[in-house]
């Protein structure tokens, strides 16, 4: 078959078990995170990890922790908007804020615990710079690939 032959056939689909999408999604944000972390140790300078070993394992463990937090802070804040009023509106809008400042506090002890002083991540402003630049990053690689099936 010839090259235009081929071409003028459509394309075979690709299936992909949910099992399957959900591995190349994690992989995917893990080494977006990856990068993001290394151009933090190389031109932050309160951010220092290291090795680049223990920046993977920095990378997994805050993609743990990401997916960990936003699952709760969707669960907390979806039960408040299933109520009604002001109340609950006001009361979801504070615990979602509250998760948000609270999260980031989380990873930077978790990470302090887990790694001690071989990876320090700055204080609150440079892990907030840092995990907003990661879902950037996140989502910046997610609308390309989304782009590309289209």
């Amino acid at each position: 078959m010839t090259e235009p032959e081929r071409a003028a056939q459509p394309e075979a689909a690709i299936t992909m078990t949910r099992r399957q999408a959900a591995f190349a999604d994690w992989v995917t944000d893990v080494f977006v995170y990856i990068v993001v972390i290394n151009l933090f140790v190389e031109y932050a300078p309160a951010v220092i990890i290291e090795s680049f070993s223990l920046s993977i394992l920095t990378a997994i463990l805050m993609k743990l922790m990401l997916d960990a937090i936003t699952r709760f802070e969707h669960r907390i804040v979806g039960f408040f908007r299933s109520k009604e009023g002001v109340f609950f509106q006001v009361m979801g809008t504070l615990a979602f804020f509250t998760i948000l400042a609270a999260g980031k506090l989380l990873i930077l002890e978790v990470v302090n615990i887990v790694f001690g002083d071989e990876v320090q991540l700055g204080h609150f402003v440079e892990v907030l710079v840092l995990i907003v630049a990661m879902m950037v990053a996140r989502e910046l690689v997610q609308r390309v690939y989304k782009r590309l099936g289209e």
